[in-house]
């Protein structure tokens, strides 16, 4: 009996299927293998885990039963320890049923001791509101069934009449594998908008005439599923009223459009969020094939591997000679470009920002450009060099500081034109130009050597110094008027004095509105002036450590 009821348990298993482990719906894997075992009585599941956390890569004692994708990422288990999951409608009652009510027995054993050790009895606030609105999920919008081990469908009539209002469906972490399943639970809610598939890994077929049924689905989170670029094609037909497409994590690296040789992706005409995060796009000009996505809004590439990019009808980009005639106001409603965590280190790429008609968010945190410390520039540079940003990784650009940071940027640039020519200024900073006369600035350099001061650097500059160094003790800050020559070491040594710091070596930090960190004030030959430093900066004086 006992050998016929393993039979049994393992018909329930197949080569490709989604499982989890027996008690632990979130330890998930893929059936690689499914029979005997060398020196070991009955029948085994070759498993490779998700989580990497295996035995071996499916070869034991010299034989192999199957490849696994890691090292020691498969393991080979007896059908009795693993699940084959359950149907999404079982799963339903699980969450939303079997858990809502309590029995008298329950209630009593819900408590907690007081202080004196008397036991006091827990009353669950609004207990009964949940209870009742819990009884009444056909008036439930949204509902998540994740890591519950979701498998199957069920019954599509008991679905649709158990929640038949259901718009969002989070299905994360469970074993759904086939397509088919997906648009059979589109089929069994109507009002289905928005569909969760995170770490479900679906099967490459793809039925074009079952695929009929996304077409309502408005956003698709499809993040740690093994997607490649083609079954995004399969699937555009389907996704008529897409408005947000969440790839991340997916091992991407290229964008294939279809049918070849098409260059750009066209279809989803509503969608307005792509998120392709977490991949290893390494290539803009697999981005550029995005460009006439015409509803596109937001664009999220955060952590990938970029290195430079480039506006594709920008005829001054050193990329010009990828330039496509079908170029013309590539990107035209892109308002969002999330670049952070990326590889860009030159300044090309920024000045290339500008050619976007209506990019206003621009996220560049984590890129080598970004980090003064890696040779890049600091924020107030970033704003200046990018004329239409609102927001500059996460924080609001206003006005103020929009006009402080321009000024200070002309004037940096300025005091480094005793060094370069004009032309090369130009070419270095092209909207250098535009903000000097948008300011009206001195068009005249510095002056060398002991000549007298010149009109930009005849004013004194208005600095507030704040300590704050723990072993500085309690001073208020202290606003000076210094001379736009003094430099970071004058500086430091003023400080020791203004403070009365003995024995303390002081660090300097420019504090700049809206940038997450103060910036460090290495270079003690560096002049305010250099530093593009503008009346009312704020320093903050720290101690080095010891």
């Amino acid at each position: 009996m006992a050998d016929d009821d393993e039979k049994a348990l393992l018909l329930r298993f197949r080569i490709g299927q989604r499982i989890h482990a027996a008690g632990n719906p979130q330890r998930t894997g893929t059936v690689c293998y499914v029979g005997p075992v060398d020196g070991h009585a009955g029948e085994w599941i070759g498993v490779d885990w998700d989580d990497d956390e295996g035995k071996h890569d499916g070869s034991v004692n010299g034989v192999r039963y199957f490849s696994a994708r890691g090292e020691r990422s498969a393991s080979l288990v007896r059908p009795k320890n693993l699940s084959a999951g359950i149907s999404l409608i079982d799963a339903l009652y699980t969450r939303y049923r079997s858990d809502t009510t309590t029995t008298k027995e329950e209630e009593d054993e819900m408590y907690v001791h007081s202080m004196s050790n008397k036991r006091v009895q827990i009353q669950l606030v609004g207990k009964h509101k949940v209870e009742e609105k819990l009884k009444r999920l056909d008036e439930i919008c949204s509902m998540s069934t994740a890591y519950l081990g979701v498998s199957s469908v069920g019954s599509s009539h008991e679905i649709t009449a158990l929640v038949p209002k259901l718009k969002e469906l989070d299905l994360t972490g469970n074993l759904l594998s086939k397509w088919q399943d997906i648009t059979s639970i589109c089929k069994a809610l109507p009002a289905l908008e928005v569909i969760n598939l995170t770490r479900n890994f679906l099967e490459d077929e793809i039925g074009v005439a079952e695929l009929s049924l996304l077409d309502r689905i408005r956003v698709l989170v499809l993040n740690n599923c093994d997607v490649t670029w083609e079954q995004v094609e399969k699937l555009k037909p389907s996704l008529e009223s897409i408005e947000e497409l969440h790839l991340m994590a997916n091992n991407l690296q290229s964008i294939v459009p279809s049918p070849p040789p098409t260059k750009f992706v066209e279809g989803f005409d509503s969608l307005r969020l792509l998120s392709l995060e977490y991949n290893f796009i390494d290539d803009w000009d697999e981005v550029v094939k995005l460009c006439h996505l015409r509803s596109l809004e937001q664009l999220h590439l955060n952590n990938n591997n970029l290195k430079r990019i480039y506006y594709p009808a920008n005829p001054t980009s050193l990329d010009s000679t990828k330039i496509d005639s079908r170029c013309d106001r590539a990107f035209k409603n892109l308002q969002c470009l999330l670049l952070g965590s990326n590889q860009i280190e030159d300044l090309a790429s920024i000045d290339s920002l500008n050619f976007f008609p209506n990019l206003l968010d621009v996220r560049l945190s984590g890129n080598p450009i970004d980090d003064p410390a890696k040779g890049g520039v600091p924020r107030f540079a970033l704003i200046a060099r990018l004329g239409k940003i609102k927001i500059l990784n996460g924080s609001e650009v206003t006005s103020r500081e929009r006009r402080e940071s321009e000024i200070r940027y002309v004037r940096l640039v300025m005091a480094k034109m005793q060094a370069e020519n004009l032309a090369e200024i130009e070419q270095l900073h092209p909207r250098f130009s535009e903000l000097k006369l948008l300011h009206g600035i001195d068009d005249e350099k510095p002056a060398t050597g002991t000549a007298g001061p010149q009109k930009m650097s005849a004013g004194l500059l208005c600095i507030t110094l704040k300590c704050v160094g723990p072993s500085m003790g309690e001073k208020l800050p202290l606003t000076k008027k210094l001379p736009p020559n003094t430099t970071v070491g004058r500086l430091k040594a003023l400080c020791e004095s203004f403070f009365k710091l003995k024995g303390i070596r002081p660090r300097l930090f420019i504090q700049e509105e809206g940038s997450p960190l103060p910036q460090f004030l290495d270079d003690d030959m560096a002049s305010l002036l250099d530093l593009g430093f503008d009346s009312e900066a704020t320093i903050l004086v720290d101690e080095e450590s010891s």
